[in-house]
């Protein structure tokens, strides 16, 4: 049964444009009967949400509770065009042992006018600004360090609200994989490991001068479609090689798959999780 939506008419004055922009687009969906729940129209809201994210800012989140007192957090970083609605899909597929004693924290990424190939510019959630195609180019270091540097801040968070910060395990596919492994190979404290799938590393010869002693060993866990044509496997397999040549306790995986997750790597990735959860 569809709600009553009157009161959205009083908030219209406080809404960016753009998220007013969301706020309509959920008022249609629902006179057509396709939306008629407050928790989907906060999810329009969400989506639309101008986030600034800047160094300093903090991020907007979707949070999954444990069911028990949490000891754990699991922190998902999500892809370019996705939001922190795609850990819904994730944590329910993981099979891990210390589940009812687990967070989920997943940031939204900023809102960026962005440049995705020669001079068209699109405005889309993006944990920094992709410049070209060739993925070698792709660096916005300030992009990426302002990014790293607001997870930073709900990772401070977390460890203020009780959590050992080695119990804290980052998780990112694609955009958010790269921003996982900056962000847990510069944290300055001891973290619990990282998952980075489907993904490359840009920020190499920053994060020599930049990695954290305290995390020179945390395992790393990296996963790559062989059929990927959106992040070709060979730019997996050389942020592979630079984190072996530093000699940091990195696993490679390979599944006969393209740009997306399969049943078999959300295995892997339980057990590789299960292992650090313990």
């Amino acid at each position: 049964m569809a709600k009553n939506w009157s009161f959205l008419n009083k908030m219209g004055s406080r809404l960016s444009p753009v998220v007013e922009l969301g706020a309509l687009t959920a008022r249609f969906l629902q006179t057509t009967s396709l939306i008629c729940d407050l928790k989907m129209y906060n999810y329009f809201i969400n989506f639309f949400k101008q986030d600034k994210g800047g160094a300093g800012e903090a991020l907007s989140f979707v949070e999954i509770p444990s069911s028990q007192t949490a000891f754990y957090s699991i922190f998902w970083i999500h892809g370019f065009g996705a939001d922190g609605h795609d850990v819904d899909n994730i944590a329910p597929e993981l099979e891990l042992n210390k589940r009812d004693h687990i967070r989920f924290i997943s940031p939204n990424a900023p809102v960026r006018e962005m440049m995705t190939s020669g001079e068209r510019r699109v405005t889309m959630r993006s944990w920094y600004d992709i410049s070209e195609i060739v993925l070698n180019a792709r660096a916005d270091y300030k992009g990426i360090d302002q990014s790293a540097r607001s997870i930073n801040q709900l990772i401070d968070q977390e460890i203020a609200a009780g959590i050992s910060s080695e119990n804290i395990l980052l998780m990112g596919i694609s955009q958010g994989g790269c921003i996982a492994l900056h962000t847990g190979l510069c944290y300055p404290k001891r973290l619990g490991g990282i998952v980075a799938l489907s993904t490359y590393l840009s920020t190499a010869d920053v994060l020599a001068k930049k990695a954290s002693a305290a995390n020179a060993d945390i395992p790393i866990f990296m996963a790559h479609g062989t059929e990927d044509t959106s992040v070709a496997i060979e730019s997996g397999k050389a942020a592979f090689n630079v984190l072996q040549e530093r000699y940091y306790p990195v696993q490679w995986h390979e599944y006969p798959i393209g740009h997306r997750t399969c049943g078999k790597e959300i295995e892997d990735v339980s057990s590789f999780i299960n292992q650090i959860l313990c």
